[in-house]
């Protein structure tokens, strides 16, 4: 059996290959309430039918104001936990594993669809005031945002806390944590975007003050057998920003707190960011994070094909392959792949078996 179709298990969860489902946020919630609609249910069903081993929901705010639009996902209420389990259960009963990615948008939330130009929404227009670590704009048209008290600090720890419970009961089975991108917590970590001067600002650890109280939070809140994920910006591609050295310690102090795997992105914090991509141009980010911090890592960024992906893990570069954009475009790459590296077709549907030739 291939690398990628070799089950992996992390804590309690055993997952069935190694071809995981990135976040990726699809704008299409109904009513702006954060609850997730019939979309939501065919996109996420459809990767799991599709053969992938974890499907992954997109970036769910833990408040209402952690958006990154009025049409993104939240987990803050019983209500959008209700109609989350409707998807976690269909995605199991395919053998697939259903995880959540729990976000806060800070700066960079309310803003538009991306079809609409990502353009920032005022109150007037459906958005809301935003909050950040410093009245720092993420570029010229952006809102400054409120630079956040330690009392919005402890609110923002507790919503986390919250919303892993709320995932739990919704049926998800593995958790990650989006500290990456430019978001809230990767504002909180890079020292591009954090001036404060209080315990949660200045040198490394006090930067990484307010992530790490996330982590321990939600580790004492969820069950001990399910698996906690963190996504981070391995880089931030600026001079004088976060960079891979910072990843390897931080992702270090994130294992000792119970985190299990680093999801190994990059960027999305600077407007002058600078970035060389390449196809799998993010692994070596994943690799040395492994090795170095000797946690288990997941490759993302324009990985495309199956042998790519089973030479990455062959390679001993990462422990899984999260896929995105290759997975809207075909989300039956994984029954494809199979066929390819192990000539079976184990996780098709019985119902497609039949196309197979």
């Amino acid at each position: 059996m291939s690398y990628l179709f070799t089950p992996i298990t992390i804590r309690g969860e055993t997952i069935r290959n190694r071809i995981f489902v990135s976040p990726m946020c699809q704008y299409s919630v109904d009513n702006m309430d954060g609850v997730p609609s019939d979309w939501h249910f065919v996109h996420l069903g459809t990767r799991a039918v599709g053969g992938a081993g974890l499907v992954m929901a997109e970036a769910s705010s833990v408040s209402p104001e952690g958006r990154i639009s009025p049409y993104d996902l939240g987990i803050w209420s019983t209500k959008q936990a209700e109609k989350f389990e409707r998807i976690t259960n269909f995605i199991t009963s395919q053998g697939a594993t259903p995880a959540i990615q729990l976000a806060h948008a800070g700066r960079k939330a309310s803003h538009d669809r991306p079809w609409k130009n990502r353009e920032m929404l005022l109150p007037e227009e459906d958005g809301w005031e935003t909050f950040a670590p410093s009245p720092i704009a993420f570029d010229a048209d952006s809102l400054v945002p409120n630079e956040m008290s330690l009392e919005d600090i402890d609110h923002i720890i507790s919503s986390f806390g919250n919303s892993a419970l709320y995932s739990v009961e919704a049926g998800f089975k593995v958790l990650e944590l989006h500290f990456a991108h430019g978001y809230l917590i990767n504002q909180f970590l890079s020292p591009t975007s954090n001036f404060r001067d209080d315990e949660y600002g200045g040198d490394f650890k006090r930067r990484c003050k307010f992530a790490l109280e996330i982590v321990e939070t939600i580790r004492n809140i969820i069950p001990e057998s399910m698996p906690l994920i963190v996504r981070i910006s391995s880089s931030e591609y600026v001079d004088g920003g976060w960079d891979i050295e910072d990843s390897i310690e931080f992702s270090k102090m994130l294992k000792t707190l119970g985190v299990d795997m680093i999801d190994c992105s990059s960027g999305g914090n600077s407007n002058d960011q600078i970035i060389d991509s390449y196809p799998g141009y993010q692994v070596p980010f994943a690799n040395v994070i492994r090795h170095s911090s000797s946690i288990l890592t997941g490759s993302v960024g324009l990985i495309t094909e199956p042998v790519q992906s089973e030479q990455i893990l062959k390679n001993g570069e990462s422990d899984v392959i999260f896929l995105g954009r290759e997975l809207l475009r075909n989300p039956y790459w994984p029954m494809q792949a199979q066929v390819i590296l192990d000539q079976q077709d184990s996780i098709w549907p019985l119902q497609y078996v039949r196309s197979r030739n």
